[in-house]
This record gives C-alpha cells, sequence and structure tokens, in this order.
C-alpha cells in the first residue's frame, strides 16, 4: 500500500501546528515548533519549499483544504482512506464532522496509539501490522479495522518477551487513556468501553470545514 515516506516534520509545518507524527521528538523539545528562531518575526515555523515564506492570502477553499489535510496526516490515513471514512459518517445518525472523527479514533493503530503502546501512530500501524496485538483473542494484522464497545485489544503473549514490546509496556503506565478505553498497563491489555465521543477529542478540528469541503 501507498504510504508517506518524506519528512513528517514538513507536515507539521505545512499545517502550521504539531501533529505528533515523531513520537517523543514531538514533546521533548527538538521539535521545530519548540526551536524558534527568536529573532524571527515568524509566530510558527514557515512552510516547506522554495515558496514557503511568501506570505498568501488564504480562501475558503484553502481553509477546508488545510484542516482535511491537517485531520488525514494527524490520523495517518491516505486520501481515498479519508474520502471512504467520510462517505460512512454521511450514511451514520448525528453530525457528519463529528461522526468522521469518531470512526478515525475507532481505528485499530489509533487505539494501539491511545493506550499507550506506541510512540507514535505509524509506530502502532507498524506493531499491528507485524502481528504484535490480538483483538477478541485472536491475532490481527489490519490497521485501519474499526473497534467497537467491548472489544478487547491484547499484546500477543509471543511479543511480550520482545525487547521493543518491554520497552513500549514500561512508558504505556505513563501514558492516559481517553475516557473510552480503560487499560491494564500490567498485562498489556485495553478494553473499549464505549464508542468514543466528539468531547473526547483533544485535538483541535475544525470538521464542520472538512463537511463544507466534501459537500461542494
Amino acid at each position: 500500500m501507498a504510504r508517506y515516506t518524506g519528512a513528517n516534520c514538513k507536515l507539521c509545518r505545512r499545517e502550521g501546528c504539531k501533529l505528533y507524527l515523531k513520537g517523543d521528538r514531538c514533546t521533548n523539545g527538538k521539535c521545530v515548533f519548540d526551536k524558534k528562531d527568536k529573532n524571527s518575526k515568524d509566530v510558527l515555523p514557515l512552510p516547506p519549499g522554495q515558496h514557503g515564506a511568501t506570505r498568501k492570502k488564504v480562501g475558503e477553499y484553502g481553509r477546508q483544504l488545510r484542516e482535511k489535510q491537517k485531520a488525514r496526516r494527524y490520523y495517518g490515513v491516505l486520501e481515498g482512506q479519508f474520502k471512504h471514512y467520510y462517505e460512512l459518517a454521511e450514511k451514520m445518525d448525528g453530525i457528519t464532522g463529528a461522526n468522521l472523527l469518531i470512526l478515525l479514533e475507532r481505528r485499530l493503530d489509533n487505539v494501539v496509539y491511545r493506550m499507550g503502546m506506541a510512540a507514535s501512530r505509524k509506530e502502532a500501524r507498524q506493531l499491528v501490522l507485524h502481528a504484535h496485538f490480538t483483538l477478541n483473542g485472536k491475532k490481527v494484522t489490519i490497521p485501519s479495522l474499526l473497534v467497537k464497545a467491548g472489544d478487547v485489544i491484547a499484546v500477543k503473549e509471543s511479543s511480550k518477551e520482545s525487547v521493543k514490546i518491554k520497552a513500549l509496556a514500561e512508558a504505556m503506565a505513563t501514558v492516559a487513556s481517553p475516557k473510552w478505553l480503560e487499560k491494564d498497563a500490567k498485562d498489556l491489555v485495553c478494553k473499549v468501553v464505549a464508542l468514543p465521543q466528539r468531547d473526547y477529542i483533544d485535538f483541535e478540528f475544525n470538521e464542520q470545514l472538512i463537511v463544507e469541503l466534501y459537500s461542494k
């Protein structure tokens, strides 16, 4: 499957905010957003590219596009996948924009990240692909799988001896899980106690702009 392989920091600079794509690097002071030039008049790091320093007036379409790209890159999904989630969200009861974000939160790779068993969603996706987790007792290798209330995600027994998994397990105990997840850091198990709600998503999105973009 096609996947972005460029520099993650460029994506954050393009969207003008931290997308937390590089794990610890985004929180330990090494992020470009934490190392701004004190002599620069720019409040945020400039967008990438030779024309990044050029200030352009952003119109309505531009704001809608940037919001969609920000959400897509934050959750690490491809364009086709994102559109598919939007189409699913439209068919669900409730507000389309909120439904879209909730569907993205329900992805298995996001749940692994939220439970603290990965430093980033990219790392979580890789761990799932390498069959380190089980879902309701069965091996699973599909990062895009949508979890349901009552599902139990656990580290596979044979993977618990992995040096990598042991290191992640130590970090798991220090990560606060969202309200809709209940984790056991000792046994490396996480239960989906309820479906996520819009207010549980702590990252700032204006999902209405995404709805307006796809409604054109």
